[in-house]
């Protein structure tokens, strides 16, 4: 049996190009998903996979994303003064208490690769969990604590597939990937990044969730820049995947579930719509409106009547 995951690394340095000009000041993990950052919620996933010692790696700019998980004492006495404020009290604290929260810098943007490379130190030498932010997972959905239990049962790294239709897949990195004894999950042979669907070795894309093995990080240290000048992750999975006997093999989990992309701003849109329609506080009233809503929506090229 495998060293137990104790640790996850969250790469928070990103410039958040595609919100411009909303992330000119403020990081794209800070935008709201209905009322609470985004990071917070995957920061909560991991708690939730028993993960409470979490390295961010972050970057310039982003000394609000600290702060939110920082106490405010300021708020907190105005709220604590405020009578029928209790529940926001608690919400205010509850990023504070969630985890034991490290940062790094990523002093270069030289890309995922890089950033995971930058919790070397405080991950040491054991395997650890790596959380995307733009990617957030249902809470109902509870995938991270399967992932952890797979890495070690079979050693190794084991990577988050979602299946997506073939003409997304260039979207994605494609797993190589091969049935094992279980049914969702998958020994994978190698990663093909953002192939032509005509070329692309199947649809399981590669999403924002990794349990890795200690030995990517030398093996990181190894890999040169790749695509747009960046260290990345799957070039490092990659050499991985042909060393079974240094670092353990490589093994995908097919995910079923429920996932909210944050990456671009349709997307990011719809993750809104699709957990505040779910909240039981916010819920049926939108749900009600959204319903109304969408009933007198047209296309913006269609001549309205008179």
């Amino acid at each position: 049996m495998n060293p137990r995951v104790t640790k996850a690394v969250i790469p928070a340095a990103g410039l958040g190009t595609r919100f411009l000009p909303a992330t000119k000041a403020t990081p794209k993990e800070m935008l709201p998903v209905v009322d609470k950052p985004a990071i917070q919620y995957v920061v909560e996933e991991a708690v939730r996979a028993g993960l409470d010692d979490v390295l961010m790696v972050t970057g310039r700019s982003k000394t609000s994303l600290e702060d939110h998980f920082d106490r405010h004492y300021e708020l907190e006495d105005k709220l604590e003064g405020d009578e029928g404020k209790g529940h926001l009290l608690q919400r205010v604290r509850e990023p504070t208490d969630l985890a034991t929260i490290h940062y790094v810098r990523q002093k270069d943007p030289l890309g995922l690769g890089h950033a995971v490379l930058c919790g070397a130190q405080h991950v040491g030498d054991a395997p650890f969990a790596v959380l995307l932010g733009d990617d957030l997972i249902d809470e109902r959905d509870q995938v991270l604590p399967r992932m952890i239990e797979e890495q070690r049962r079979r050693g190794g790294c084991v990577l988050l597939l979602l299946e997506v239709p073939r003409d997304q897949i260039s979207l994605y990195g494609a797993a190589i990937a091969e049935p094992t004894e279980v049914d969702d999950v998958v020994r994978v042979r190698g990663t093909i990044e953002k192939p032509p669907a005509s070329e692309a070795p199947s649809n399981l894309a590669v999403i924002g969730r990794y349990v890795l093995a200690p030995e990517i990080f030398q093996v990181l240290r190894e890999t040169p820049p790749g695509r747009g000048g960046e260290i990345q992750v799957t070039d490092a999975i990659n050499t991985l995947c042909g060393r079974d006997d240094d670092g353990g093999p490589v093994h995908g989990l097919v995910f079923r579930g429920r996932r909210y992309d944050t990456g671009d701003k349709a997307d990011y849109l719809k993750a809104i719509v699709r957990l505040a329609a779910d909240r039981s506080d916010l819920g049926p009233e939108f749900r009600t409106w959204l319903r109304d809503f969408a009933s007198t929506v047209t296309d913006p090229a269609e001549p309205i009547n008179p």
